[in-house]
């Protein structure tokens, strides 16, 4: 085997955030360089819109059908990992993944990623002053809800930076693109 031909993959691979074939393979070259925060904030980006899209959609059906607060989190939850993983998914398909291989990847580069966003964002929700009280008519459920994304994104950044300079989360899609 030619060594030099996989020293230069490598290096190559752990350049853009990922070892060779998605995989960290330590040593031999491969040294993990950080992502840049251009990365960070783009793979962060692509996961908030998706995240917002059901997000909004969950806390509109649940503030319209006048339900608790709780169940209506709880759909706004949902909806935002089966929306965020869904642009994942659909992307990872166009590159012509199977849909058993699309979902581990789409489930391996946004987990972190959406968890951390739901975690933040629906946090803030619940600890501004009337915010989970209030209707979709109400400047109060929109500032509080747009709010929590902003810090959210703020949030996640660092993480997904974190994360895709060592191969992980959004990483893992980088390879199919």
């Amino acid at each position: 085997m030619d060594h030099s031909a996989h020293d230069t993959t490598a290096q190559h691979a752990a350049h853009l955030g990922h070892g060779v074939g998605g995989q960290d393979h330590g040593g031999h070259g491969a040294e993990h360089v950080g992502a840049s925060w251009t990365t960070a904030a783009k793979a962060t980006l692509h996961c908030l819109t998706g995240c917002a899209i059901g997000e909004i959609l969950g806390m509109v059906i649940g503030t319209a059908l006048l339900w608790g607060n709780v169940p209506t989190m709880v759909l706004a939850i949902v909806l935002a990992f089966v929306f965020g993983y869904s642009f994942t998914l659909f992307a990872v398909r166009r590159a012509g993944l199977d849909f058993k291989t699309a979902i581990k990847v789409a489930l391996a580069a946004d987990t972190v990623s959406i968890a951390v966003m739901e975690l933040v964002d629906n946090g803030i929700i619940a600890l501004v002053p009337g915010a989970m009280d209030a209707h979709l008519a109400d400047g109060l459920f929109w500032s509080s809800l747009l709010g929590g994304f902003v810090v959210a994104f703020l949030i996640t950044t660092p993480v997904n930076k974190w994360m895709i300079g060592r191969g992980k989360g959004h990483a893992v899609v980088h390879a199919y693109h």
